[in-house]
């Protein structure tokens, strides 16, 4: 089971001549989280587009009080989002997990030797 990740509009990740665009490497760490997540069953894929529908909406409504764009942070907000929702884990868990992402070194995941499955 692979995510279905064909989204369009405002949902539509970052591409670059079709391939995913990761600024930095925490955005395809929490990409990659999420798609786990669901290939796990940890959530359906429509509720999952649904909460980054929302987080995006949110981000656009407070848009005039100076919040920067940043695409993986609503995806990372979603998948809080979902996860809490379904009592996966605890948000406070996720947000744990999701700021020690983004605090590994760049060359973290090419310095274990392989993927442990």
């Amino acid at each position: 089971m692979t995510a279905p990740l064909d989204f369009d509009g405002v949902v539509a990740p970052p591409r670059a001549n079709g391939e995913l665009l990761f600024a930095e490497p925490w955005q395809s760490r929490a990409f990659g989280m999420a798609v786990t997540l669901y290939e796990a069953g940890a959530f359906t894929w429509p509720r999952f587009q649904a909460a980054l529908i929302a987080r995006i909406g949110a981000w656009e409504n407070a848009a005039d009080q100076g919040l920067p764009w940043g695409y993986y942070d609503h995806w990372l907000g979603a998948l809080e989002d979902v996860l809490d929702e379904q009592g996966t884990v605890s948000h406070d868990e996720v947000a744990t997990r999701a700021h020690a992402l983004t605090r590994l070194p760049p060359d973290h995941d090419h310095r274990d030797g392989g993927h442990h499955h």
